[in-house]
């Protein structure tokens, strides 16, 4: 399994820092392909315990226009209860990145 760079990861999210929350959800829902190149009964779905692993996000989200938009959102919205798939991440990796990503945001140097 790769290791992320999660304060690579954050640093590359500092492009959407100002944008409004509202804007975000607009382009991710309008432009982002789980919202509209596949039908929902199409993507895999996940029971109980089972949390989505990295190669599974990866194949979910590829080709995807506004991933670090959707990343962005998630993590704004969900912070460290995030679950699912969001921005080619499972949500393990979303948890772990959750912390760095709120260090920037608020002024922290990275880490």
């Amino acid at each position: 399994m790769t290791e992320y760079d999660y304060t690579e990861m954050a640093a590359q999210l500092d492009r959407c820092a100002d944008v409004p929350d509202d804007v975000l959800n607009e382009v991710v829902t309008r432009d982002g392909m789980c919202f509209w190149a596949f039908d929902r009964s199409d993507m895999p779905q996940l029971s109980g315990d089972c949390s989505p692993n990295r190669e599974l996000a990866a194949r979910m989200c590829a080709g995807c226009p506004v991933i670090d938009e959707c990343r962005e959102l998630d993590l704004r919205t969900a912070g460290p209860d995030t679950v699912g798939v969001w921005g080619a991440l499972p949500d393990t990796d979303r948890r772990a990145l959750y912390p760095v990503w709120l260090h920037r945001r608020e002024g922290g140097e990275a880490r």
